[in-house]
């Protein structure tokens, strides 16, 4: 099966495109694209690939659905379109990150393009969704596939930072090599759970004083 998906991706994943639940998968999609609106848009389901490279990746962080409004998701987790209005869980990001790095420029926007192009894998858990119907791809392959994913990183590199927030991610991160890797998790950033544990988990310090131990160059959140 060809998926469109960058080069060195579809070296590492070659194997999981061939398998009956991929197979199954695609054909689900398709057919939930071809009933109605679906995000993100088509051509961007498998953008986190094509912004960060395999060869590149020095940090993933895990998010679980794409957002279900129209004109959210592009294929981040956490992240929207330029013009966007910036979703409570990014806005709460942002918040710990000026707090965790005092100086860093405002962002823009909700757009983490620029996080991508760095090497964070910016991965949810389900890559596509049904307009206005949050979980309506859950439990159709993408569980399976975005597992394999973390597996391929966390076996074939060194040195990566797996940022984790919130219960699911944590245990969808359960079997990363603590030895090789840098776990970090905390609360997810929702309102619902940022008061728990979120704030003040400094996770943005923590992965570039890692990451420069480790002689690689820090992100520019």
């Amino acid at each position: 099966m060809t998926v469109k998906i960058e080069e060195s991706w579809r070296k590492v994943l070659q194997s999981e495109f061939e398998k009956p639940y991929f197979q199954q998968l695609i054909t689900f999609v398709r057919d939930e694209y071809a009933k109605g609106p679906v995000y993100p848009p088509g051509p961007q389901i498998f953008h986190a690939f094509d912004a960060c490279p395999f060869d590149k990746v020095k940090v993933v962080i895990l998010g679980q659905d794409p957002y279900h409004g129209r004109g959210q998701a592009h294929g981040l987790a956490f992240s929207v379109n330029p013009g966007v209005r910036t979703p409570p869980s990014l806005l709460n990001i942002f918040k710990e990150l000026q707090s965790d790095l005092p100086g860093t420029p405002a962002p823009a926007n909700g757009n983490l393009d620029r996080w991508a192009q760095q090497g964070v894998l910016l991965l949810n858990a389900t890559l596509t969704v049904r307009e206005s119907d949050a979980g309506s791809h859950q439990k159709k392959g993408w569980e399976q596939f975005t597992d394999a994913v973390i597996q391929k990183v966390a076996e074939q590199k060194q040195h990566v930072v797996f940022i984790l927030w919130g219960a699911y991610a944590q245990k969808k991160g359960d079997f990363i090599d603590q030895r090789k890797h840098l776990i970090l998790k905390a609360a997810h950033p929702s309102p619902f759970a940022a008061d728990r544990g979120f704030f003040g988990s400094r996770p943005f310090s923590k992965t570039n004083a890692y990451l420069q131990e480790h002689g690689e160059q820090p992100i520019q959140w």
